[in-house]
């Protein structure tokens, strides 16, 4: 009995011995998934999100890494509930200039992505609200060198070498840091901070302050007066542009570049071909009138098909880099990098063959991601590009090469300009926001066109307008009170003339109808700014075949450098809004006949098609960017 009871005591304590070690393996392999698993998700959110957006949740007091991190991150970087509050909802209304942006708050479990659809094309991301994505009908649910360019060709301070920060440890290994040690921080000038905006100033003004009831709109009171709320005193009339252009193309040149490659004499030889074009007489897909110099835009259009390379940089997280976004009024950047980036003809993955470097990013969820709510500041989109530009100068040597002036950018947004005059002011910029009077430098910089995409699938539905004969209505205007000029306008001719169809915002309509029946009848299509000098109704009214009529001081407008615009629309000061009627009336008939038919000739340039076709606003865009390259380069 007691031989059974020790070999019994034996046998459990056997038994004991081996459950306590496979537990203790058990617990290794635990601990070993468990730290596999923590690794994984650190490096899958640190290649896919925006750079520095680490969930907060690994980091004790919801911090992300700080700057001493590797990581690419960009400055003041909002926490997840503010970003998710900062989507950009804008007014619905048939005016479709959306320069105002209305900022709302959205559930913290609403859930924003991108819809793509069957055929690839990303549409407008989900926000839960159905709204009509129909013309007429906004939606709602949608380093700077250290001297500053002027439009006289001169530049004023220093022109020698671009200044850059050498402290760039948080962005590259120092290893990998190629940006030389006696560069200094990138500055404007001392007194330059324009990463503030006044209320009103960028945003849209409380909406007690301008009331419109359907089609009979009142104006209760004006909008509060800021520093843009008033006619400029000095006003850059289109003339004038012509002049500043002639005169920045024989004085403006970018940087010299550090050393020398064979791209640059590719461009020189290219600027002598074109300076030398033989005489275009007759072209069936070119109208002359419509351009400064048909032979030459012909010619350089050849060339840009024959030699143009472009370097697409990798670099940059969605969804502010690399993510096209293709509806809305912000649309025509988004198009732009989605076509570019597919491009087999124009992108070489061989920087060395680059005559030009495309900087992804979209200004649109620059804003989206990082704005912080009525903070009135963009000083940490700013921050953002400045370390997206730092950390490509760090990695690589391209933008060292000519201080960024060989890489362009594309962006519709408001505030594209003051984002980018700091740390990309010597880039190409190709901006929706052309204000002469704001840092657009004529001859450098392109006029980019705001076109309102509301169908993905078939970006010109609706395309074209009634015969001259139909066109009955002298002019037209519906849209919200954005800015100082619409409320003058309608007060001077909200219902006081029948010949003069000037509306706030029209009563809703299936697909917006009236809106559309409007453009498509009226002999001229009335484009008052809003905020900013920019409308997307300019490219409206060539798509509805109606002669636009410009009312916005100092706005230069798209491919300016090419275009001849005063053969196909009409600019009038702000000043003469009273006088607006007769300005109109005093265009002889055969003159109107004539802008008419040059709207229908230009409309080809204007237009974006799911694939890019030939002289389409996507060759016209990079065209563009690649002429004023071209006479802006020089050679070491």
């Amino acid at each position: 009995m007691a031989i059974g009871q020790r070999q019994l005591f034996s046998n459990f304590s056997r038994m004991g011995q081996e459950l306590f070690s496979t537990f203790q393996l058990e617990r290794k392999r635990l601990l070993g998934f468990i730290s596999i698993t923590i690794a994984i998700i650190l490096a899958f959110q640190y290649l896919e999100l925006p750079y520095g957006a680490v969930q907060p949740t690994v980091f004790s007091g919801n911090k992300t890494p700080t700057s001493d991190s590797t990581g690419f991150q960009a400055a003041d970087l909002p926490s997840n509930s503010e970003t998710l509050k900062n989507v950009t909802f804008l007014n619905q209304e048939n005016s479709t200039d959306e320069n105002a942006h209305e900022i709302v708050d959205i559930p913290k479990t609403s859930e924003v992505k991108d819809n793509v659809s069957s055929t690839g094309l990303i549409s407008e991301p989900a926000r839960g609200s159905g709204r009509s994505l129909e013309f007429g009908v906004t939606d709602e649910s949608s380093s700077e060198e250290s001297f500053e360019i002027s439009n006289n060709g001169s530049a004023t301070g220093q022109t020698g070498n671009l200044g850059y920060n050498n402290t760039v440890s948080h962005l590259v290994p120092p290893s990998e840091t190629k940006v030389s040690q006696n560069m200094t921080p990138p500055m404007l000038s001392n007194d330059y901070d324009e990463t503030e905006f006044t209320e009103g100033e960028r945003f849209k003004p409380p909406q007690d302050d301008v009331k419109i009831v359907g089609n009979n709109s009142s104006i209760s009171s004006m909008p509060k007066e800021t520093k843009r709320s008033q006619i400029p005193q000095e006003v850059t009339t289109i003339s004038k542009m012509n002049e500043l252009l002639l005169q920045n193309r024989a004085s403006y040149r970018s940087m010299r570049p550090r050393w020398s490659a064979a791209v640059d004499q590719e461009l020189l030889q290219t600027r002598s071909e074109i300076e030398n074009a033989p005489t275009v007489n007759d072209d069936v897909n070119l109208y002359a009138p419509l351009f400064r110099n048909v032979s030459r835009f012909k010619r350089s259009y050849e060339l840009m098909e024959r030699t143009l390379k472009v370097y697409v940089y990798r670099e940059g997280a969605k969804p502010i880099m690399h993510s096209p976004y293709l509806l809305g009024i912000y649309a025509s950047e988004g198009w732009f990098m989605k076509q570019m980036e597919a491009s087999t003809q124009f992108v070489t993955k061989d920087p060395k063959k680059a005559h030009l470097f495309y900087l992804p990013f979209s200004s649109r969820m620059l804003e989206e991601t990082l704005y912080v709510q009525n903070s009135h500041s963009s000083r940490n989109l700013v921050q953002y590009l400045k370390n997206y530009v730092d950390m490509i100068a760090g990695k690589h040597n391209f933008w060292n090469r000519t201080g960024g002036a060989d890489h362009f950018l594309v962006a519709c947004h408001d505030w594209a300009p003051t984002e980018t005059k700091r740390n990309m002011g010597r880039c190409l910029r190709a901006l929706c926001n052309a204000d002469v009077k704001e840092g657009f430098v004529l001859g450098k910089d392109v006029s980019l066109p705001e076109t309102y995409v509301r169908n993905a699938q078939r970006p010109t539905r609706n395309l074209g307008g009634n015969r001259v004969s139909k066109r009955k209505t002298l002019a037209f205007f519906a849209g919200g009170m954005h800015g100082y000029v619409r409320p003058i306008l309608l007060q001077h001719w909200e219902n006081k003339d029948p010949d003069m169809k000037i509306f706030g915002t029209l009563p809703k309509s299936k697909g917006n109808r009236n809106y559309i029946q409007y453009m498509k009848s009226s002999k001229y299509c009335i484009c008052a700014k809003g905020y900013e000098v920019n409308s997307p109704r300019v490219v409206e009214a060539i798509f509805f075949e109606c002669v636009p009529v410009i009312i916005s001081d100092n706005f230069v407008p798209p491919f300016f450098e090419m275009l001849n615009w005063e053969s196909f629309a009409v600019f009038v000061l702000e000043k003469d809004i009273p006088n607006l009627k007769s300005i109109l009336l005093s265009i002889p008939q055969k003159r109107y006949l004539q802008m008419q038919m040059m709207v229908k000739k230009v409309q080809q340039h204007f237009l974006w098609h799911r694939s890019p076709v030939k002289y389409d606003i996507f060759h016209m865009i990079l065209h563009s960017i690649w002429y004023n390259r071209v006479f802006t380069a020089k050679a070491r």
